[in-house]
């Protein structure tokens, strides 16, 4: 039987790839939209203005689009809620249908809380563990449980088996980050177009603290953070959808380019699960001008990280191209693939 889920914040960018991931997903059965009030009451159709290059579903044109309210009782019978909520909304909702239900969030809100897993399922499941101790804490049912940012995500997977092999002592990252990332509203095109906005807010901040998170280790019942150093540089540029990132890595063993790629490829540690979101994480890219977002985003239905020029560094030991499809990957997917695995091996 399958899972009866919802998704928060359903008729936004994020909240769409939800809807397109979900509706006709094999494990869960996707029951309730919630969106503002200005939606609430319209058909999804009649409420959702669609942006993706992918069609509506069918079968969610015609369904009631509902307040984002957890008394409501379209959510009675909800067990997962997938979170495409604003940061604001985020921190006050959230908690709310966490009392009684498995809330998978893409919002920024409850990243950093110490009893809130913030997971890369490829990375560090037994964060999941966190699970049970937030429960204690805050006295619910339910639970938040969190997926990166998007561009922490994409540096994060190629790191982990980096790290696992060699080490890691210090990374420098600049992104070129697509302006879906920001929202359908979120770059005026007189502000994108012929321009590169060196300035995204808040997103060397996360990128910098959620990585040390997420290759922390879990101990004594907490995340003690990973202890290398990550400094990093954010830039939107005119692309509609995937995040390329420039990755420079110091290791603390020392590592050539082709054990570094070995590694990589040999990286792929849900194979065995069948979840059905699940790629495999990095997919590596022999030609000198790849990978390019238009090209190679939609490589694993969007969920692999494409890698590319992995070569040696005069500074640091090597330095390699990542290109993630951020709505996908790196967001909504993240979320969806947090969930089938928590619940193939842990409800």
């Amino acid at each position: 039987m399958k899972i009866k889920v919802g998704v928060l914040g359903a008729t936004g960018l994020v909240g769409q790839r939800f809807v397109q991931l979900l509706a006709d997903h094999p494990m869960f059965s996707l029951e309730v939209l919630a969106a503002s009030e200005r939606s609430a009451g319209k058909t999804y159709k009649e409420a959702c203005n669609w942006y993706l290059s992918e069609g509506m579903p069918e079968s969610v044109k015609d369904m009631t689009v509902i307040k984002t309210d957890p008394k409501a009782k379209e959510f009675e019978d909800v067990d997962i809620v997938f979170s495409a909520l604003p940061s604001d909304l985020a921190k006050e909702l959230e908690p709310k249908f966490a009392e009684d239900k498995l809330v998978f969030s893409n919002a920024s809100a409850y990243r950093m809380e110490e009893d809130v897993p913030l997971i890369i399922p490829e990375v560090n499941e037994d964060h999941f563990a966190l699970i049970d101790i937030q429960r204690d804490n805050r006295k619910w049912d339910g639970a938040i449980i969190t997926n990166p940012n998007c561009s922490t995500i994409c540096l994060c997977i190629t790191l982990k088996p980096i790290m696992d092999n060699f080490g890691l002592e210090s990374v420098f990252v600049s992104t070129m980050q697509a302006v879906s990332g920001a929202g359908y509203n979120g770059v005026p095109s007189m502000g994108i177009l012929d321009n590169i906005i060196p300035y995204i807010k808040k997103e060397e901040e996360k990128m910098e603290t959620e990585s040390l998170k997420i290759l922390g280790k879990f101990e004594d019942n907490k995340v003690k953070f990973a202890d290398f150093k990550v400094s990093a540089s954010c830039h939107r540029v005119p692309v509609i959808d995937g995040h390329l990132e420039a990755i420079f890595v110091k290791t603390s063993e020392g590592a050539e380019p082709e054990e570094i790629k070995e590694v990589m490829e040999k990286f792929d540690p849900l194979k065995d699960l069948d979840l059905p979101t699940y790629a495999k994480p990095i997919v590596i890219k022999e030609e000198e001008d790849r990978p390019q977002p238009r090209l190679d985003r939609n490589t694993g239905k969007g969920m692999s990280i494409v890698v590319g020029r992995i070569r040696k560094d005069k500074i640091f030991d090597v330095k390699y191209l990542a290109l993630e499809h951020n709505t996908i990957r790196g967001a909504a997917g993240a979320s969806v693939l947090n969930a089938e695995l928590y619940v193939k091996k842990y409800l």
